[in-house]
């Protein structure tokens, strides 16, 4: 069975407070039964020096054992602290340990008591497990086979001399009746108000497990709207905890699905677009060539043959984009001097910027060769894509320069063409696929807009990244910034 996660916070949160419930009973059961027990010592020593003192009181007054020996109400009497002025008794005679005691003399405690206690299963009070020595530690009142478990003795003076003692035989100090039924009830009370506060503990419990699901409930609801395809759905954030922080997340992820769908629309449009064009081309001159308007001759082949390679060169563009945004363009990486490639890749270019009346300029700031593991040929591909940029898109009687140095521990290629520049708000949208700025980068002196896509790609695929942002000479500045 699955449990849903209100269930598992309820039962947690039930359980935690049913172990800190049950740790604080069994701490105050101890703490109340250790102290009532340390009041019960320290009231049973008071209890045996009192009997400790009427004993010798006793033993001045009938100058020595000889009439307690012989009367167990006097010891009785003792025990139970009744006794009279002048040595009378006050002991009723229906009293049980007196009536036991007369019947069993010189022994404590008596049989029939004994037998009782253990039937009802109660502990023995102090009194009877006292046992009374003279002073040469013969036994007046007690057991002889109980002498020897005797822990504790307490001697009976009467003139700074010792004329007796008592034995204390072991036991617990919470021994009487009312000490007993105390205790009982107080720990009936603890056990009901435990169960008190595990009831409490449960309907709070609950609540509270419903209000910490809820904004769950809110993602689970979001996650499936946007599963479906809605990328406007978006979760209310409140508070800054990790739920708050999960709910800003899972908006931030919706935003990016948003933005992904929008662009892939775009992306559709802009092929459907870029396809079009050279098939209406290629369709009118057919049509043209079809009702005799032109003559097939060899120049209307050339020129369908032309119209079919820049069709042809516009849809390996876009395969060779769709494999580099997979990431399956195959690079085959080894140790590479970047600024080689470079130099060979401007010089292939210079007469193509001087036939379009632009200057190429390459300046090496490496103090020494920069060593790169990357795909050589992959790298000229950047290059050459962003040459080409340049060629395309600046104004006759301007130029290009490119600078390659070390910046720390990575290698910086920057491109600073001259005008017409980029709109700053273009900027952003520079690497986009299929992005070109209309007016100064024209559709019709222009390529695909891929190149930079593809390069960019390029770019982080070995680890660097690529930027653009004005230039100071008055055009574009793309830096490529590449790990050494």
């Amino acid at each position: 069975m699955t449990l849903s996660i209100r269930t598992k916070l309820f039962l947690t949160f039930l359980l935690s407070g049913m172990l800190v419930v049950a740790g604080m009973l069994a701490f105050m059961r101890w703490s109340f039964h250790r102290g009532l027990e340390e009041f019960a010592e320290a009231r049973q020593e008071e209890r045996i020096h009192a009997i400790v003192d009427r004993l010798a009181e006793t033993y001045r007054r009938d100058r020595g054992w000889s009439r307690l020996r012989t009367d167990p109400r006097l010891w009785v009497a003792a025990l139970v602290g009744r006794v009279g002025h002048g040595g009378s008794e006050r002991i009723p005679w229906h009293h049980g340990w007196l009536r036991h005691a007369l019947m069993e003399p010189g022994l404590w405690p008596p049989t029939r008591v004994l037998r009782t206690h253990a039937r009802d299963g109660l502990p023995h009070p102090v009194e009877l497990r006292l046992m009374l020595l003279d002073g040469h530690g013969s036994l007046l009142y007690g057991r002889r086979e109980l002498l020897a478990k005797a822990t504790r003795r307490y001697a009976i003076e009467v003139g700074g001399r010792r004329v007796g003692s008592l034995a204390l035989l072991p036991g617990p100090p919470i021994s009487e009746r009312g000490e007993i039924r105390f205790l009982q009830r107080q720990s009936t009370a603890f056990l009901i108000i435990a169960l008190g506060m595990v009831i409490l503990s449960a309907a709070l419990s609950f609540p509270l497990a419903k209000r910490l699901v809820r904004p769950v409930n809110d993602f689970q609801g979001t996650a499936r709207r946007l599963a479906a395809g809605d990328y406007t759905a978006r979760v209310a954030v409140t508070g800054d905890d990790e739920l708050g922080r999960l709910g800003r997340d899972l908006n931030g992820l919706a935003e990016a699905l948003e933005g992904n769908e929008q662009a892939r629309r775009r992306w559709v449009a802009d092929i459907s677009h870029e396809l079009r064009t050279p098939l209406a081309l290629l369709r009118a001159e057919l049509e043209a060539l079809q009702d005799g308007v032109r003559p097939l001759d060899h120049a209307a082949v050339d020129s369908l043959h032309g119209d079919s390679l820049r069709l042809g060169r516009l849809v390996d563009d876009l395969y060779e984009l769709s494999m580099s945004d997979l990431g399956a363009l195959a690079y085959s990486k080894v140790e590479t001097d970047p600024a080689e490639v470079l130099a060979a890749d401007v010089e292939a270019f210079k007469t193509k910027f001087s036939a379009a009346s632009l200057t190429l300029r390459l300046e090496n700031r490496l103090s020494e060769p920069a060593v790169l593991h990357a795909d050589e040929h992959r790298l000229s591909q950047l290059f050459r894509n962003l040459l080409r940029n340049s060629l395309r898109y600046t104004d006759p009687g301007g130029g290009l320069r490119v600078v390659i140095g070390r910046y720390g521990n990575a290698l910086v290629v920057d491109f600073r063409d001259t005008a017409p520049g980029v709109p700053p708000e273009a900027l952003p949208r520079l690497f986009d696929r299929l992005y070109r700025v209309d007016g100064s980068r024209s559709r019709d002196t222009g390529g695909a807009g891929v190149g930079l896509a593809i390069a960019k790609n390029i770019a982080e695929a070995h680890g660097g990244r690529m930027e653009a942002s004005p230039s100071p000479e008055g055009g574009l500045w793309i830096q490529v910034a590449l790990p050494l």
